[in-house]
């Protein structure tokens, strides 16, 4: 009996591709719009990248400045601003990553216990509504609490904002950041509870198995290699701390705490017109950012066999 597989892998590439796409173009077709979206938004405006390398002059083009090189990538390591960032930016990601990655595992195998649906579904309803609150009133919302004799919170706090400490910037921004989202990501570990096979928690129960032995013998290995593969996919984005809120929450008192990569960029970009400065600073993040997916990658797939390449 003949190996079609075998037989098709020695054709000629142009051979095996005509093939592929005869076999598979309605699947091709459903991914057109994904991939034209993608191409569009993500892949056309890296051609701005050499803005990083070039003395931009906006009346000459992209193209048009004089070639510098890596000047604006010394120019921000050499900046007197460029630790205390780096700093804060490691602070308030790595701190949201761990407790962002931690609390909705927590909370989907809490949830997971309730043996009522009712109840269950109202849990999950709850925990997962702050997701759909706007990052603007969110932090009006923090803003309101943390103030000073006439908020929930702060008229326990002394007579000082909370807010305007540059040492307090990261816990409030890790706290409401778990607040919000941490029910809208445990909905996935959810999903991959539900298709734990039953049979496994009454031969547990027969083994005589408690509640903690069932989530660390039968839930835990089963939501793993989803845990793995969302915690390289956050590791992508460690140095992408939200700018939208870390700009909302910045005032000049905490400015020394809440300064990260993503406001000065704007400052230096946007406000200050140094969009060269700016664009090496964005493209220095994303370096980064890919540095941390390759890596954690790797250690993934050499530890627990579970990667996404």
């Amino acid at each position: 009996m003949v190996d079609n597989d075998k037989v098709r892998k020695t054709w000629p590439l142009h051979k095996r591709l005509a093939w592929h796409f005869r076999q598979y173009w309605q699947l091709w077709l459903m991914a057109l719009p994904a991939l034209g979206f993608t191409l569009l938004f993500a892949y056309v405006p890296m051609y701005g990248i050499q803005l990083a390398f070039r003395d931009f002059v906006p009346a000459k083009g992209l193209t048009g400045g004089r070639w510098v090189g890596m000047q604006y990538f010394r120019q921000f390591f050499q900046s007197p601003l460029f630790a205390s960032t780096m700093i804060n930016t490691f602070k308030i990601s790595l701190g949201t990553l761990v407790l962002g990655f931690v609390t909705p595992i927590i909370l989907a195998l809490l949830i997971n216990q309730i043996g009522s649906q009712r109840i269950k579904g109202f849990a999950q309803t709850i925990t997962y509504m702050p997701h759909f609150i706007s990052t603007v009133v969110i932090v009006a919302m923090l803003n309101i609490f943390l103030t000073p004799n006439t908020g929930l919170i702060g008229r326990f706090l002394g007579k000082d904002n909370v807010l305007d400490s540059p040492g307090a910037v990261a816990p409030i921004y890790w706290i409401s950041e778990v607040w919000q989202h941490c029910g809208w990501n445990a909905i996935i570990y959810l999903a991959a509870l539900s298709s734990v096979d039953l049979s496994l928690y009454e031969a547990a129960k027969m083994d005589g198995a408690g509640r903690l032995q069932l989530i660390r013998y039968v839930d835990l290995p089963t939501i793993m290699p989803t845990c793995v593969v969302l915690l390289i996919m956050n590791m992508g984005s460690v140095l992408s701390v939200g700018f939208e809120k870390v700009w909302l929450m910045q005032n000049a008192m905490n400015l020394p705490g809440s300064e990260v990569i993503s406001t000065y960029t704007f400052k230096i970009g946007i406000q200050s017109f140094q969009f060269s400065y700016g664009t090496a600073i964005g493209l220095f993040n994303t370096v980064i950012n890919f540095v941390f997916l390759v890596a954690a990658n790797w250690i993934s797939k050499r530890v627990t066999d579970t990667s996404i390449f």
